[in-house]
Formats: structure tokens, C-alpha cells, sequence
């Protein structure tokens, strides 16, 4: 009993020590901080928690009478209720909504040079995006007043609500300037005889917080734009008397408003007017406070935190613009240089050289492939081109050597080898193959019987090193089986007929490639550096000088991933496995000839497109998301379905080039949804292995067998044996021959 009750005890410790992998906690609490940054650059510009509703005027009967006559100070703190006015020859000039980046320095520019005061009623979120400004105001003597966090009318809103509008400014102002204010100026407001039954309730509970309520008695309704001199006028009081002029320093264009300052204040100090803050003019205490302590901290931490996200923010969304902007181009340079790959391939005087009659050996790398294997070499052997089949048996346990050594198919050889992975079988069938060109293609894959005459006939040019093939999802029935297919059409052999022109081909699909042997033992045949052997191969073939490019017709039909877990196990290798190979062959970036060529044009445009470009795409789905909730929602929709209508045309021109039917294309709006996010994830969880340093063993995707035939040319599917249900038993481990 106490061994038992030990062991489940080790039990939960053994649970406790595990931790969530790095890969899966980066990319979470990346998603997590950028969502953060983006809801607060919504919050503190009014886009989340706004509230742009106006109270309509109501009844006056519960407001009392000497507030309705009484000055633009509205004192109602420790129940008391009294107003208060400005002094005759004293203007305290306000303005609201501030500060802003552009005429907020403008407007305390003009108070500086005419030696005048002013009190600035600042929002939250505006003091909390522009604090270098609040401080300025501050060193220059003016005074600081609240004007709510998200402006909002008050009285639609809750005490709660009210509080935290309250809460929220005095944060945004301890984080600037370090003070707090007892002045406050609800949004919306008016002169005090405007104030009504709505109305007069809040006021009474901001009282009771401990502020002055401060609202206008003279209006300049510069928010108008009337022109310099209705400005004037309206600002300017009567027969010498006391004021509190209402003016603005935000909201959109304020020229008229600076132009009328530079000349009201001279104008007005002749006439013997001060301008003062507004304490100073009714002879009372600063409405200043210092904060210290947490406060301060807190406030400082809040104005750090919106900087941060406003610049981060920013930052993004230049990327964002750069990214699309090279993105269209791209496409756009896509679909020229594949309508000139496919015009000059496509004439009828075209040749790569002198037919190529030769010959060829198909390597057929195969590691558990009893499901596959026998509709992959039936298509072999039914090929229009001299071919011998070498199937590298690379440590079966399911019988996969014995099901082709049974087939008893002429010209078909079996070699088997201790598991050692698929570049090392590549390259023992190299070292078994007969003849100078060599076909590798993968063990779940089908040919059709032109597909090898087609794949080799590049090689007439004596330049050419190796040919990709064109690789098709072959169960394409499924809704991922059609978003791989896809993205095969448009994605990879849209971008090989790109790649053929600049002549940077990035990758020879395992599927369905062909090689010289010459070239191959040049550059050292299959290397086991990168978990990508094909694009590792393709990059040192550009470093030698050879030539590689894209075989249209030469089609050949693969079993795709068919669940979310294996599609994700196969996309997590090719990243990291791209990504090696560019490290691998960086050097050619400085180099001359060929591979200088190939590491100042391919190297970038594979980086960028496949490595940096896809890591910074997600970004667009969330501004998408953010823009739809809180955003215009029209101007996102509408941009969003823009792009997918650049990528439907360059989706069914690579449809219309490959004859495929554009039904498929009806699941692309979903995939853009979907499927597209998972390959962002998948790309990042590989950025981040790299940059941890994590380590990545190449993984083996279950088969099903369910691509049993290719198409004949003529479009009729060609009969292909399926395989049977048992392929004998799972030992088969003989001796490497």
C-alpha cells in the first residue's frame, strides 16, 4: 500500500514539472500582447467603450435658480451649491479636446509670445497618446482641467462609468505631468443657463467627487470655422467684463483659431484685459496637485503602455502597407512572367534541345509504403520513356520491399538499407542507378505514362541541371484535400513558372524532379544538413552554375495530408527545412557568378515571400477582425474582398493554365479563413525552434492509398490496381543489399 500510494504520488509531481512547450507558449503570448496592444490603441482612440451620444434638452424646474443666473463655476462640493465668475478685465481662456500633435503646440506657441495664461480641459485618451504636450502646458504656467477619458456625455452614463472617466484622466495626467486637477468641464456643455434636469444631477455627483465644475459664458464657436474675425468678435466680452472664453485645440483644423488668438490677445491686453488661469483669476489655490508614490508609478506605467502600443501599433501597420504593397506586386510579376513562361514554352517551334530518347532511372525512396507502393510502380512501368525503377527500401516494417519484389514487374529493382532517412536512400539509389538521368519522385506518389518524357526532355539543353515537375494533389475531395490543391496549382507551380523566368527556382518538389548525375555529384549528392533535402539540392544546383527549371506537363499525383495533424506535421518540416537551407547557402549572397547571382535575387525573394512575409500575414487577419468590430466596417470588408479578388484571378489563371476546373475554387474564401492561419502558426512555431535552438526530427506521414491512378493525357482516368487491404507482415528486416 505505501509503494502504491508513492508511486501515484510521483505520479502528480511528474505531472507538475511539466511545462508547456516554448513553441506553443511564445506564439500564444505573442497573439496575446498583440490583441493587448491593439485593444488599447482602440481604447485611447475612442474606438472601444466610446459613447458618441448626445442628451437632447430637457426641463430646467430641478436645477436651481441661482445656478441658471449664476457665473460659469459651478461650485456643488460638500453640498454646498454656488457658482462663481470671473473678475471684470480677467479672461481665462479654455480650450477643449486636446492636445493635439499639430495645434496644440501652435496655440501655446501664440499664449508664450503674447506672455498669457490659459486652462487646457484635456481628454484621457488624448493626454495619454500626446503626455510631452500636458507637460509642456504645465512648464508654461497654464492650467490643467478634465474633460472625461472618451468624452461622452455624462448624463447617459452610470456613476461607475462616471468614476472611471474621472479615474482614467487623472491617470492619463499623473502619467504626464505628475499632477492632479480639480477642474473639470463636462463634454458637450455649454453656458450655465443650458444646464437641465439631465444635467444637473451629474454635475451635483462631480462636485461630490471633490471638482469644480467649469462651463463658458462666452463662446468664440471656432469649431464652426467661421473666419478669423467672427472669431474675434465672439470671444471678445462687453463693457469690460469678466469671461470664460470657450475655444478649441483639437477636433480637426484649427488655423482659424491660432490666426485669431495671434491677434485677440494683443488686441485685448491694450484694452487692459489679464489672461489668466482660471485659479489664478478667482484668487484661489492652484487647482494643481502633485502625485507621487504608486499613483505616479501607475500613471507612468499607463503612459508607457500607450506609447508603446501606439508605436508598436504604427510600426505594424507601415509593415502591414510595405508587405501588401511587395505582396500585390508580386502578384502582379506573377502572373507577367507566367503568361511569358507559358507563351514561350507553349509554341509550337519550342525545344529544349534534340529530343531526349535516352534512358532514365526513377528512384523511388520508400520507408512504410505498403499502401502506396504498388499503384507508384505500376505507373512507372507504364511509361512512355526507357526508364528502370530502383525502389530504396529504407527500413520498412510493413512489408513495403516484398509487396514490389512479388509485383515481379520488369525493369523494376528493389535495394534495401537500415532506416537511415531519405537523403541516404536518395543517395544509395544514385549510387544503384544505371543511367545519367535520375528521376526521383516520393513513394505515395503516381505518374502518368508521359510524365518521365516530359520531366527529362529540359535536359537537352546542356545548361539545365535539373527540372521540377508538376506536382497535383491527388485526393483532392476532402475540404483540405481541395485547399491543398489549391494552393499547389496557384502557390507552387504559379510561383515555378515565376521562378523559371528569374531563373531562381527555389525547390524541386520531391514529388516529381529530375537530375543529372553529373550535376548531383558536382555539389555532393543528396545532403542530410536540412530536414528540406529537395530545396537544399535545388539551392546548391544554382550555387554550381546549373540551370534549373519548371516541366509543365510532366504531371504527377500525390497523397496530401488528409488531417489537420498530419498536414501540420508535413508544413512544420518544409518550414524549418527552408529556412535551414537558407541559412545553409547564405554565404552566396557575397559571392560571384551563378551563386552570387542566385543569393542577391533568389535568396531574397525566397526570404521574404516564404520566411518573413508569411510571419508578419496573420497581422492582416487581425486588423481585418479589429476593423469589422470596432473599425469601418465597410472600408475593411471592402478591402479585404479587394485582395481576395487579386488572388482569384491569379488562382484562375493557374487553374485555367493547368486545365483544371475552377469548382475548386469555390471553397477559396474559406481557405483564406482557415487553412491560411494554420500555415501562419506553422510558420511561426518554426521561427520560433530555430531561434530556441529546438531540434526537429523528420516525421513520416500515414498513408492511405486512395490516390490509386493518375489521369491519362487525354483526361480519362488510366487503370490503376489498388492496393490490397494486408501487405504482409511487419518484420521484413533483411540484410542491406
Amino acid at each position: 500500500m505505501a509503494r502504491r500510494t508513492s508511486k501515484r504520488g510521483a505520479g502528480r509531481g511528474a505531472v507538475r514539472r511539466r511545462r508547456l512547450p516554448m513553441r506553443y507558449l511564445l506564439p500564444s503570448l505573442i497573439l496575446v500582447a498583440l490583441m493587448a496592444m491593439l485593444m488599447l490603441r482602440g481604447y485611447v482612440h475612442s474606438e472601444i467603450l466610446a459613447d458618441h451620444r448626445i442628451q437632447p434638452e430637457a426641463a430646467t424646474d430641478r436645477v436651481p435658480e441661482k445656478i441658471l443666473d449664476g457665473g460659469p463655476v459651478i461650485d456643488t462640493r460638500g453640498g454646498r451649491t454656488s457658482s462663481l465668475s470671473v473678475p471684470k478685465h480677467h479672461l481665462v481662456l479654455t480650450f477643449d479636446d486636446g492636445p493635439d500633435p499639430e495645434w496644440t503646440p501652435k496655440v501655446l506657441d501664440v499664449l508664450k509670445k503674447h506672455d498669457a495664461h490659459a486652462v487646457f480641459f484635456v481628454t484621457g485618451t488624448m493626454a495619454s497618446r500626446y503626455p510631452a504636450l500636458v507637460q509642456r502646458m504645465v512648464d508654461e504656467g497654464h492650467e490643467i482641467g478634465l474633460h472625461t477619458f472618451n468624452h461622452p456625455d455624462l448624463s447617459y452614463q452610470s456613476k461607475s462609468r462616471i468614476d472611471w472617466e474621472l479615474s482614467q484622466n487623472q491617470l492619463a495626467l499623473a502619467g504626464a505631468a505628475g499632477i492632479r486637477t480639480s477642474l473639470f468641464r463636462p463634454p458637450y456643455s455649454s453656458f450655465a443657463d443650458a444646464m437641465d434636469d439631465k444635467s444637473w444631477p451629474v454635475t451635483e455627483y462631480i462636485g461630490s467627487r471633490g471638482y469644480l465644475t467649469v462651463v463658458n459664458n462666452t463662446d468664440s464657436e471656432d469649431w464652426k470655422k467661421p473666419g478669423v474675425e467672427t472669431i474675434i468678435r465672439n470671444a471678445t466680452p462687453k463693457g469690460g467684463k469678466g469671461a470664460i472664453v470657450l475655444m478649441h485645440d483639437s477636433g480637426g483644423d484649427r488655423h482659424q483659431t491660432v490666426e485669431a488668438l495671434d491677434r485677440f490677445l494683443p488686441d485685448l491686453q491694450k484694452k487692459g484685459y489679464e489672461f489668466d488661469n482660471l485659479t489664478g483669476a478667482l484668487g484661489a489655490p492652484s487647482a494643481h496637485t502633485q502625485v507621487t508614490g504608486l499613483d505616479l508609478w501607475k500613471g507612468k506605467a499607463w503612459t508607457w503602455a500607450v506609447q508603446f502600443s501606439e508605436k508598436s501599433t504604427d510600426v505594424l501597420v507601415v509593415c502591414l502597407a510595405v508587405i501588401g504593397t511587395l505582396v500585390i506586386t508580386r502578384f502582379g510579376l506573377m502572373l507577367v512572367l507566367s503568361i511569358a513562361h507559358a507563351r514561350r514554352v507553349r509554341r509550337k517551334n519550342f525545344r529544349w534541345g534534340p529530343p531526349v530518347t535516352e534512358p532514365v532511372s526513377v528512384l523511388v525512396p520508400a520507408y512504410n509504403e505498403a499502401k502506396c507502393i504498388e499503384a507508384t510502380v505500376r505507373s512507372l512501368v507504364a511509361s512512355e520513356q526507357p526508364i528502370e525503377v530502383v525502389v530504396i527500401d529504407d527500413g520498412s516494417s510493413d512489408g513495403t520491399a516484398r509487396i514490389v519484389e512479388n509485383l515481379r514487374l520488369p525493369g523494376v529493382r528493389v535495394v534495401r538499407q537500415l532506416n537511415a532517412g531519405k537523403p541516404a536512400a536518395l543517395n544509395r539509389g544514385i549510387a544503384n542507378a544505371k543511367h545519367d538521368l535520375i528521376v526521383m519522385m516520393d513513394g505515395d506518389t503516381v505518374f502518368e505514362p508521359a510524365t518521365v518524357r516530359e520531366l527529362v526532355q529540359p535536359f537537352g539543353d546542356p545548361s539545365v541541371g535539373a527540372v521540377a515537375g508538376n506536382a497535383k494533389v491527388g485526393n483532392r475531395d476532402t475540404l483540405i484535400g481541395a485547399w491543398q490543391h489549391i494552393e499547389y496549382v496557384m502557390g507552387f507551380n504559379l510561383d515555378r513558372r515565376m521562378y523559371d523566368m528569374l531563373r531562381c527556382m527555389p525547390t524541386i518538389p520531391g514529388a516529381v524532379g529530375a537530375f543529372r548525375r553529373s550535376a548531383l555529384e558536382r555539389v555532393g549528392g543528396m545532403s542530410e544538413d536540412t530536414l528540406a533535402e529537395d530545396t537544399d539540392i535545388t539551392m546548391a544546383m544554382h550555387r554550381d552554375g546549373w540551370r534549373v527549371v519548371y516541366a509543365e506537363n510532366a504531371r504527377a499525383w500525390t497523397e496530401a495530408p488528409e488531417s489537420v495533424q498530419q498536414l501540420w506535421s508535413q508544413r512544420y518540416r518544409w518550414s524549418y527545412g527552408t529556412m535551414q537551407a537558407i541559412w545553409k547557402h547564405r554565404k552566396a549572397l557575397v559571392e560571384r557568378g551563378p551563386s552570387g547571382r542566385f543569393g542577391r535575387v533568389g535568396l531574397p525573394l525566397i526570404s521574404f515571400f516564404m520566411v518573413l512575409a508569411p510571419l508578419l500575414a496573420p497581422l492582416i487577419d487581425v486588423f481585418l477582425l479589429y476593423g469589422i468590430v470596432f473599425g469601418p466596417t465597410e472600408k475593411t470588408i471592402g478591402a479585404w474582398l479587394g485582395v481576395l479578388a487579386i488572388q482569384a484571378i491569379c488562382a484562375a489563371y493557374a487553374f485555367r493554365l493547368d486545365k483544371e476546373r475552377m469548382t475548386h475554387l469555390i471553397s477559396l474564401p474559406l481557405q483564406q479563413i482557415l487553412y491560411r492561419q494554420l500555415m501562419y502558426v506553422v510558420l511561426l512555431q518554426s521561427w520560433i525552434t530555430a531561434l530556441t535552438g529546438g531540434r526537429l526530427r523528420w516525421q513520416k506521414l500515414r498513408r492511405t492509398g486512395v490516390v490509386g491512378s493518375a489521369p491519362g493525357t487525354a483526361g480519362t482516368p488510366a487503370p490503376m490496381p489498388r492496393q490490397r487491404a494486408e501487405s504482409g507482415s511487419g518484420n521484413d528486416r533483411r540484410p542491406v543489399g
